[in-house]
């Protein structure tokens, strides 16, 4: 039971955060993992909420020892156990005649979220997967839910691993998060010097009639055989419009590089 440990609360769904292939999808939901009074029992109860407004519970008790308990309802499965992998990974198999016709995989994420995986056959026999994902509920605390319960202790394998997989996600996510803006500046700088050097191409290859200077600002025209010209005379001067020129494309300005750049 003490693998249990982690698991053992009342999880509420992200419904925003789920993947559905098969089935309804429910806009809210809650995952509860409760021990009971026998020692190697616990139960799963699941109660959600379709975007129809479909209210659906179910509920089951399995043993911590992975033996088989009959299910209720045989028009889903005649037998149910649970198998524990380790201290935050476990599995649960719905039977019919010995085989698993549905999986439910149980998964503590490092950021201390529940990952509920269900993996089943559809009724023309196709697969399909079904992810949720689930919060834990502050409110309850993960320690047996009655008097009679047995008393859980964790692992001390199990809480440094799920404290050292949180502390180095938080790390992880952090640095690449400072990495990924890095990159999104180095991109918009990027972009800023290939604007600079269209802008410059067109210039030195536009008409010149006199020696520009840095640091100040021109203007560039588009002519009728749409070749460019550098002017000293800006569009106000020609009353808001291109004067003698097709139109106007825009105030430049030449930096100490004798690369141009819009103003």
């Amino acid at each position: 039971m003490v693998q249990l440990y982690n698991f053992i609360a009342s999880w509420q769904l992200f419904p925003e955060k789920g993947t559905y292939e098969y089935g309804e999808r429910p806009k809210s939901g809650i995952y509860k993992i409760e021990t009971t009074s026998n020692k190697k029992e616990f139960s799963i109860s699941i109660n959600w909420v379709t975007l129809e407004n479909n209210a659906f519970n179910s509920s089951y008790k399995l043993l911590s020892d992975g033996a088989p308990v009959p299910f209720e309802d045989k028009t889903i499965a005649e037998e149910v156990k649970a198998i524990f992998i380790d201290a935050l990974n476990f599995e649960i198999h719905f039977l019919k005649n010995g085989e698993s016709i549905l999986i439910v995989v149980n998964e503590l994420l490092p950021n201390g979220y529940l990952k509920v995986i269900q993996k089943g056959n559809r009724l023309d026999g196709t697969a399909y997967s079904n992810t949720e994902i689930y919060h834990k509920q502050l409110s309850v605390m993960p320690y047996s839910t009655s008097v009679s319960g047995a008393v859980i202790k964790a692992t001390e394998e199990g809480v440094i691993r799920h404290k050292a997989l949180t502390a180095m996600e938080e790390q992880t996510n952090m640095q690449l998060d400072q990495i990924r803006k890095q990159i999104e500046l180095l991109a918009i700088q990027a972009q800023e010097i290939q604007m600079r050097k269209e802008l410059s191409m067109i210039i030195y290859g536009a008409k010149l009639s006199f020696v520009p200077v840095i640091g100040h600002t021109y203007f560039l025209y588009e002519k009728a055989d749409a070749s460019h010209v550098l002017s000293l005379i800006s569009s106000k001067e020609y009353g808001g419009g291109a004067g003698p020129y097709k139109k106007f494309v825009a105030p430049v300005k030449l930096l100490a590089d004798h690369t141009w750049i819009e103003v």
